[in-house]
Protein backbone atom coordinates (compact mmCIF):
# COMPACT_ATOMS: atom_id res chain seq x y z
CA UNK A 1 0.00 0.00 0.00
CA UNK A 2 1.57 3.55 -1.14
CA UNK A 3 1.97 5.95 2.12
CA UNK A 4 1.52 9.17 1.25
CA UNK A 5 3.71 11.89 3.53
CA UNK A 6 2.83 15.28 4.21
CA UNK A 7 5.33 17.88 4.49
CA UNK A 8 4.49 19.34 8.27
CA UNK A 9 6.34 22.77 8.35
CA UNK A 10 3.26 24.56 7.83
CA UNK A 11 1.97 23.40 10.78
CA UNK A 12 4.48 25.51 12.67
CA UNK A 13 3.74 28.99 11.06
CA UNK A 14 1.17 31.65 11.53
CA UNK A 15 -1.97 31.16 9.40
CA UNK A 16 -2.23 33.33 6.32
CA UNK A 17 -3.95 32.03 2.56
CA UNK A 18 -1.38 29.34 2.12
CA UNK A 19 -1.37 27.53 5.23
CA UNK A 20 -5.65 28.29 5.35
CA UNK A 21 -5.35 25.71 1.78
CA UNK A 22 -2.82 23.48 3.46
CA UNK A 23 -5.33 22.84 7.00
CA UNK A 24 -8.44 23.01 5.12
CA UNK A 25 -7.79 20.79 2.41
CA UNK A 26 -6.27 18.36 5.09
CA UNK A 27 -8.83 18.57 7.32
CA UNK A 28 -11.10 17.21 4.47
CA UNK A 29 -8.44 14.39 3.60
CA UNK A 30 -8.31 13.37 7.22
CA UNK A 31 -12.78 13.31 7.16
CA UNK A 32 -12.12 10.75 4.17
CA UNK A 33 -9.63 8.50 6.36
CA UNK A 34 -11.40 8.49 9.14
CA UNK A 35 -14.83 7.29 6.99
CA UNK A 36 -12.66 4.39 5.54
CA UNK A 37 -12.94 6.28 2.05
CA UNK A 38 -9.09 6.76 1.50
CA UNK A 39 -7.12 3.62 1.36
CA UNK A 40 -4.01 5.16 1.51
CA UNK A 41 -1.70 5.76 4.42
CA UNK A 42 -0.82 9.42 5.26
CA UNK A 43 1.66 10.21 7.30
CA UNK A 44 2.47 13.84 8.77
CA UNK A 45 6.31 14.29 8.48
CA UNK A 46 6.99 17.58 11.28
CA UNK A 47 10.08 19.13 12.34
CA UNK A 48 11.40 19.22 15.86
CA UNK A 49 8.76 21.10 17.94
CA UNK A 50 6.15 21.10 15.88
CA UNK A 51 2.80 19.45 16.97
CA UNK A 52 0.02 17.93 14.58
CA UNK A 53 -3.95 19.20 15.39
CA UNK A 54 -5.19 16.55 18.07
CA UNK A 55 -8.34 16.43 15.50
CA UNK A 56 -6.67 14.68 12.75
CA UNK A 57 -6.83 10.96 13.80
CA UNK A 58 -6.60 9.62 10.23
CA UNK A 59 -2.99 10.81 10.05
CA UNK A 60 0.36 9.36 11.74
CA UNK A 61 2.45 11.78 12.95
CA UNK A 62 5.61 11.48 12.97
CA UNK A 63 9.10 14.01 13.72
CA UNK A 64 11.95 13.60 11.63
CA UNK A 65 15.68 15.11 11.50
CA UNK A 66 16.50 18.17 13.44
CA UNK A 67 16.26 21.56 12.42
CA UNK A 68 14.16 23.74 10.59
CA UNK A 69 12.95 25.94 7.43
CA UNK A 70 14.24 25.18 4.48
CA UNK A 71 17.24 22.98 5.33
CA UNK A 72 14.97 20.89 7.30
CA UNK A 73 12.91 20.35 3.90
CA UNK A 74 15.77 19.21 1.68
CA UNK A 75 17.99 17.33 3.98
CA UNK A 76 15.70 15.31 6.76
CA UNK A 77 12.32 15.66 4.71
CA UNK A 78 13.93 14.28 1.91
CA UNK A 79 14.83 11.30 3.93
CA UNK A 80 12.14 10.29 5.56
CA UNK A 81 9.77 10.17 2.39
CA UNK A 82 12.28 8.51 0.23
CA UNK A 83 9.99 5.28 0.21
CA UNK A 84 6.46 6.90 -0.47
CA UNK A 85 4.76 9.65 -2.34
CA UNK A 86 5.55 13.39 -0.38
CA UNK A 87 2.94 16.09 -1.16
CA UNK A 88 4.34 19.73 -0.41
CA UNK A 89 1.38 22.00 0.07
CA UNK A 90 2.35 25.30 0.94
CA UNK A 91 5.11 26.27 -2.09
CA UNK A 92 7.98 24.57 -1.17
CA UNK A 93 9.68 21.06 -1.07
CA UNK A 94 12.52 19.23 -1.04
CA UNK A 95 14.15 18.72 -4.76
CA UNK A 96 15.41 15.26 -4.44
CA UNK A 97 12.12 13.26 -4.26
CA UNK A 98 10.87 12.12 -7.75
CA UNK A 99 7.31 10.95 -6.57
CA UNK A 100 6.63 14.30 -5.24
CA UNK A 101 3.30 16.70 -5.96
CA UNK A 102 4.29 20.35 -4.62
CA UNK A 103 0.82 22.91 -4.79
CA UNK A 104 2.89 26.66 -5.83
CA UNK A 105 0.03 28.78 -5.45
CA UNK A 106 1.22 31.38 -7.96
CA UNK A 107 3.93 32.27 -10.10
CA UNK A 108 4.13 36.18 -8.48
CA UNK A 109 7.92 35.58 -7.79
CA UNK A 110 8.45 35.00 -11.61
CA UNK A 111 6.09 37.97 -12.81
CA UNK A 112 6.87 40.36 -10.16
CA UNK A 113 10.16 39.94 -9.23
CA UNK A 114 10.82 42.99 -7.95
CA UNK A 115 8.12 42.67 -5.06
CA UNK A 116 10.58 40.13 -3.45
CA UNK A 117 13.81 40.85 -1.33
CA UNK A 118 16.84 39.33 -3.44
CA UNK A 119 17.30 36.35 -1.48
CA UNK A 120 14.25 35.41 -1.39
CA UNK A 121 13.51 35.71 -5.15
CA UNK A 122 16.74 33.61 -5.54
CA UNK A 123 15.41 30.98 -3.64
CA UNK A 124 12.42 30.48 -4.83
CA UNK A 125 12.74 31.49 -8.32
CA UNK A 126 15.23 28.39 -8.53
CA UNK A 127 13.63 26.25 -6.09
CA UNK A 128 10.06 26.46 -8.17
CA UNK A 129 12.21 25.52 -11.36
CA UNK A 130 13.88 22.34 -9.64
CA UNK A 131 10.79 21.25 -8.01
CA UNK A 132 8.56 21.44 -11.69
CA UNK A 133 11.81 19.46 -13.68
CA UNK A 134 12.50 16.56 -10.86
CA UNK A 135 8.48 16.34 -9.81
CA UNK A 136 5.00 17.13 -10.13
CA UNK A 137 3.75 20.99 -9.23
CA UNK A 138 0.22 21.83 -9.31
CA UNK A 139 -1.50 24.85 -8.44
CA UNK A 140 -4.65 27.02 -7.08
CA UNK A 141 -6.47 28.53 -10.10
CA UNK A 142 -6.46 27.87 -14.03
CA UNK A 143 -4.42 31.41 -14.55
CA UNK A 144 -1.41 30.32 -12.05
CA UNK A 145 -1.49 27.19 -14.05
CA UNK A 146 -1.48 29.11 -17.38
CA UNK A 147 1.46 31.48 -15.95
CA UNK A 148 3.41 28.61 -13.98
CA UNK A 149 3.32 26.35 -17.89
CA UNK A 150 4.67 29.60 -19.57
CA UNK A 151 7.59 30.23 -17.22
CA UNK A 152 8.56 26.66 -16.56
CA UNK A 153 8.18 25.10 -19.06
CA UNK A 154 5.59 22.92 -17.89
CA UNK A 155 2.49 21.76 -20.28
CA UNK A 156 -0.46 22.89 -18.45
CA UNK A 157 -2.51 20.23 -18.77
CA UNK A 158 0.28 18.42 -16.25
CA UNK A 159 -0.10 20.80 -13.37
CA UNK A 160 -3.39 19.99 -11.82
CA UNK A 161 -5.42 22.72 -10.32
CA UNK A 162 -6.74 21.87 -6.58
CA UNK A 163 -8.93 25.56 -5.45
CA UNK A 164 -9.00 27.44 -2.93
CA UNK A 165 -12.66 27.66 -0.96
CA UNK A 166 -14.17 29.74 2.09
CA UNK A 167 -16.75 27.54 3.16
CA UNK A 168 -14.43 27.05 6.37
CA UNK A 169 -16.05 30.37 7.67
CA UNK A 170 -19.48 28.21 8.39
CA UNK A 171 -18.09 27.30 11.19
CA UNK A 172 -17.02 30.16 13.15
CA UNK A 173 -19.03 32.10 15.13
CA UNK A 174 -18.57 35.84 14.03
CA UNK A 175 -17.48 38.21 16.96
CA UNK A 176 -19.66 41.27 15.98
CA UNK A 177 -18.21 43.14 19.16
CA UNK A 178 -15.28 44.24 16.68
CA UNK A 179 -17.95 46.65 15.05
CA UNK A 180 -18.43 48.57 18.00
CA UNK A 181 -14.48 48.15 19.39
CA UNK A 182 -13.33 50.29 16.11
CA UNK A 183 -16.48 52.85 16.57
CA UNK A 184 -17.79 51.58 13.03
CA UNK A 185 -20.80 52.30 11.59
CA UNK A 186 -22.62 49.02 10.07
CA UNK A 187 -22.99 49.28 6.45
CA UNK A 188 -21.17 52.11 6.51
CA UNK A 189 -17.47 50.95 6.06
CA UNK A 190 -15.59 48.88 3.08
CA UNK A 191 -13.23 46.30 4.47
CA UNK A 192 -9.70 45.40 2.82
CA UNK A 193 -8.40 42.28 4.01
CA UNK A 194 -4.60 41.18 3.12
CA UNK A 195 -1.45 41.55 3.64
CA UNK A 196 0.46 45.34 2.54
CA UNK A 197 2.34 43.58 0.09
CA UNK A 198 2.66 45.43 -3.25
CA UNK A 199 0.90 43.45 -5.23
CA UNK A 200 -2.20 43.84 -2.77
CA UNK A 201 -2.36 47.64 -4.67
CA UNK A 202 -2.95 49.58 -1.15
CA UNK A 203 -1.80 52.99 -1.95
CA UNK A 204 -4.32 53.60 -4.91
CA UNK A 205 -6.95 51.90 -2.53
CA UNK A 206 -6.00 54.41 0.30
CA UNK A 207 -5.65 57.72 -2.26
CA UNK A 208 -8.89 56.96 -3.73
CA UNK A 209 -10.76 55.83 -0.89
CA UNK A 210 -9.51 59.36 0.45
CA UNK A 211 -10.91 61.01 -2.38
CA UNK A 212 -14.80 59.65 -2.22
CA UNK A 213 -15.12 59.32 1.35
CA UNK A 214 -17.71 61.27 3.47
CA UNK A 215 -17.37 62.44 7.39
CA UNK A 216 -18.97 59.11 8.50
CA UNK A 217 -16.95 56.59 5.46
CA UNK A 218 -14.53 54.31 6.75
CA UNK A 219 -12.24 51.89 5.15
CA UNK A 220 -10.79 48.91 7.53
CA UNK A 221 -7.69 47.62 7.02
CA UNK A 222 -6.77 44.09 8.45
CA UNK A 223 -3.80 42.52 8.07
CA UNK A 224 0.21 43.09 7.94
CA UNK A 225 3.27 43.72 6.40
CA UNK A 226 5.01 40.84 5.33
CA UNK A 227 9.00 40.75 5.89
CA UNK A 228 10.03 38.77 2.39
CA UNK A 229 8.56 41.77 0.20
CA UNK A 230 10.88 44.61 -0.60
CA UNK A 231 8.50 47.38 0.27
CA UNK A 232 6.51 47.19 2.73
CA UNK A 233 4.65 50.14 4.85
CA UNK A 234 1.80 52.10 3.66
CA UNK A 235 2.99 55.60 4.13
CA UNK A 236 0.38 58.33 5.35
CA UNK A 237 -3.31 57.09 6.20
CA UNK A 238 -6.27 59.22 5.26
CA UNK A 239 -8.59 60.33 7.39
CA UNK A 240 -11.45 57.42 8.11
CA UNK A 241 -8.74 54.92 7.76
CA UNK A 242 -8.85 52.03 10.13
CA UNK A 243 -6.20 49.81 11.15
CA UNK A 244 -6.45 46.98 13.39
CA UNK A 245 -4.12 45.02 12.50
CA UNK A 246 -4.04 41.20 12.56
CA UNK A 247 -7.39 39.98 14.10
CA UNK A 248 -8.69 36.75 15.09
CA UNK A 249 -11.29 34.54 12.41
CA UNK A 250 -14.29 35.54 14.42
CA UNK A 251 -13.15 39.22 14.17
CA UNK A 252 -13.26 39.20 10.59
CA UNK A 253 -15.88 37.39 10.15
CA UNK A 254 -17.80 39.95 12.32
CA UNK A 255 -16.19 42.98 10.21
CA UNK A 256 -17.75 40.62 6.53
CA UNK A 257 -20.87 40.68 8.33
CA UNK A 258 -21.73 44.44 9.13
CA UNK A 259 -19.45 46.01 5.93
CA UNK A 260 -20.73 47.49 2.94
CA UNK A 261 -17.82 45.68 0.57
CA UNK A 262 -15.37 44.20 0.03
CA UNK A 263 -12.02 45.93 -1.64
CA UNK A 264 -10.03 44.18 -3.24
CA UNK A 265 -7.89 46.07 -6.28
CA UNK A 266 -5.00 43.74 -6.28
CA UNK A 267 -2.74 43.90 -9.42
CA UNK A 268 -2.02 40.12 -9.22
CA UNK A 269 -3.10 37.19 -7.54
CA UNK A 270 -2.74 33.32 -7.79
CA UNK A 271 -6.76 33.09 -6.50
CA UNK A 272 -8.08 35.29 -4.13
CA UNK A 273 -9.82 33.85 -0.90
CA UNK A 274 -11.04 36.98 0.93
CA UNK A 275 -13.58 37.63 -1.80
CA UNK A 276 -14.60 34.23 -1.75
CA UNK A 277 -14.99 34.41 2.31
CA UNK A 278 -16.80 38.19 1.78
CA UNK A 279 -19.41 36.56 -0.97
CA UNK A 280 -19.84 33.63 1.78
CA UNK A 281 -21.67 37.06 3.42
CA UNK A 282 -23.52 38.00 0.49
CA UNK A 283 -21.39 41.12 0.30
CA UNK A 284 -20.27 42.40 -2.88
CA UNK A 285 -16.64 43.05 -3.73
CA UNK A 286 -14.89 46.13 -5.18
CA UNK A 287 -12.22 44.07 -7.62
CA UNK A 288 -9.22 45.21 -9.15
CA UNK A 289 -10.02 43.67 -13.12
CA UNK A 290 -7.52 40.87 -13.24
CA UNK A 291 -7.46 37.41 -14.51
CA UNK A 292 -7.15 35.42 -11.84
CA UNK A 293 -10.15 37.37 -9.85
CA UNK A 294 -12.43 37.62 -12.88
CA UNK A 295 -11.95 33.62 -12.78
CA UNK A 296 -12.87 33.61 -8.78
CA UNK A 297 -15.56 36.34 -9.02
CA UNK A 298 -17.14 36.05 -12.13
CA UNK A 299 -20.25 38.54 -12.18
CA UNK A 300 -20.32 38.92 -8.36
CA UNK A 301 -17.91 41.78 -8.14
CA UNK A 302 -17.44 45.57 -9.08
CA UNK A 303 -14.62 45.64 -11.31
CA UNK A 304 -12.07 48.71 -12.08
CA UNK A 305 -9.07 49.33 -13.45
CA UNK A 306 -6.36 48.47 -10.62
CA UNK A 307 -3.96 51.24 -12.23
CA UNK A 308 -6.04 53.97 -12.13
CA UNK A 309 -7.23 55.94 -8.46
CA UNK A 310 -9.90 57.52 -10.82
CA UNK A 311 -11.35 54.04 -11.57
CA UNK A 312 -10.94 52.42 -8.15
CA UNK A 313 -12.11 55.72 -6.44
CA UNK A 314 -15.57 55.20 -8.78
CA UNK A 315 -16.04 51.96 -8.19
CA UNK A 316 -16.18 53.11 -4.12
CA UNK A 317 -18.39 55.78 -4.56
CA UNK A 318 -20.75 53.20 -6.40
CA UNK A 319 -19.88 50.75 -3.84
CA UNK A 320 -20.96 53.17 -1.09
CA UNK A 321 -23.37 54.79 -2.43
CA UNK A 322 -25.57 52.90 -5.36
CA UNK A 323 -27.76 51.17 -3.12
CA UNK A 324 -29.45 49.38 -6.49
CA UNK A 325 -26.17 48.03 -7.94
CA UNK A 326 -24.85 47.02 -4.32
CA UNK A 327 -28.24 44.83 -3.79
CA UNK A 328 -28.01 43.30 -7.30
CA UNK A 329 -24.09 42.32 -7.08
CA UNK A 330 -25.17 40.90 -3.21
CA UNK A 331 -27.69 38.63 -4.81
CA UNK A 332 -25.05 37.04 -6.95
CA UNK A 333 -22.47 36.03 -4.10
CA UNK A 334 -24.36 32.75 -2.75
CA UNK A 335 -24.32 31.06 -6.39
CA UNK A 336 -20.54 32.55 -6.45
CA UNK A 337 -19.47 31.53 -3.56
CA UNK A 338 -21.08 28.33 -3.45
CA UNK A 339 -18.85 26.91 -6.75
CA UNK A 340 -16.00 26.44 -4.52
CA UNK A 341 -15.84 24.20 -1.62
CA UNK A 342 -13.08 22.72 0.38
CA UNK A 343 -14.40 18.66 -0.22
CA UNK A 344 -14.29 19.35 -3.99
CA UNK A 345 -10.66 20.85 -3.21
CA UNK A 346 -9.96 17.28 -1.27
CA UNK A 347 -11.19 15.50 -4.00
CA UNK A 348 -9.05 17.39 -6.60
CA UNK A 349 -5.57 16.64 -4.26
CA UNK A 350 -6.33 12.92 -4.47
CA UNK A 351 -7.05 13.01 -8.17
CA UNK A 352 -3.44 14.77 -8.68
CA UNK A 353 -1.88 11.92 -6.09
CA UNK A 354 -3.50 9.29 -8.33
CA UNK A 355 -0.95 10.36 -10.78
CA UNK A 356 2.27 10.57 -9.26
CA UNK A 357 4.29 7.52 -9.19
Amino acid sequence: MTTIYVNGRFLGRSMTGVERFAHMVLDRVNARIERGEEPRRWTLLLPPGVEAPQHWRGFTARTVGRGGGHAWEQLHLAWAARDGVLVNLCNSGPVAPHRALTIVHDALVYDMPGNFSTPYRLLHQTLGRALARRSRIGTVSHFSRDRLSSVLGVPAAAIPVVPNAADHIDAVTPDTGIVNTLSLQPGKYLLFVGSFAPNKNLPRALEAFARIAGPQDRLVLVGAAVKSFAQNGIGAVPPGVVLPGRISDEALMGLYRSARALVFPSLYEGFGIPPLEAMRFGLPVVAGDIPPVREVCDDAALYCDPLSVDSIAAAMRTMLGDDACHADLAARTAARSARYAWDASATALLAALDTVG
